[in-house]
């Protein structure tokens, strides 16, 4: 794995670690690095994505991630736009995925489910656990799903009914980070 592949990834985890600390952590030593090669890792992501000299987000992820492994096109309403997809060695089965508006414009940069690769069977709110799905796939389970404002940039949040083991039908609110659920709030 590159040296920019592995901050990429540990850019990832550092917003996830609010929510769930014991699987970045998990995470991080799998990918061999240190807390303090996380904080450097989000430092430099940070400077980059700041700096006066910013190239657009398009060229930046190019330039951190290389080429795309998959150029996609999706249809956002009567949009044609494309999606370039990336492997990421932590989750094997799923890729970062940045949708590129038909100007050339950053639309949406998020983890969705690897062509190819098999979702999660997702019923209940049990199935529910962090890590699990994506956001896509939460909402296709749990249709109709309402979208939330999420806390932060590269957070989303979800509000559907699902049942829980007993079949009663619950409302819930998921939260995701970079399109990875890491929680689930049950009324």
């Amino acid at each position: 794995m590159d040296h920019m592949s592995l901050d990429f990834q540990l850019v990832l985890l550092r917003r996830m670690a609010d929510h769930n600390p014991d699987l970045v952590e998990d995470a991080r030593r799998e990918l061999g690095a240190s807390l303090a090669d996380m904080r450097e890792a989000n430092k430099r992501w940070q400077a980059m994505i700041r700096s006066p000299r910013a190239r657009g987000a398009a060229s930046r992820y190019r330039s951190v991630l290389g080429t795309p492994e998959t150029v996609l096109t999706r249809k956002v309403g009567d949009l044609d736009c494309e999606a370039w997809l990336w492997p990421l060695p932590l989750w094997p089965d799923l890729r970062f995925e940045v949708l590129l508006a038909p100007n050339g414009a950053v639309w949406n940069e998020w983890l969705v489910r690897a062509p190819g690769a098999s979702a999660p069977e997702l019923r209940a709110l049990e199935d529910l656990t962090p890590w699990s799905c994506t956001v896509d796939e939460a909402a296709r389970a749990f249709a109709p799903a309402r979208p939330l404002e999420g806390t932060a940039p590269t957070r989303w949040g979800l509000a559907f009914t699902a049942p829980d083991r007993e079949g009663i039908r619950r409302e819930c609110a998921a939260e995701f980070t970079w399109g990875l659920l890491q929680r689930l709030a049950v009324r």
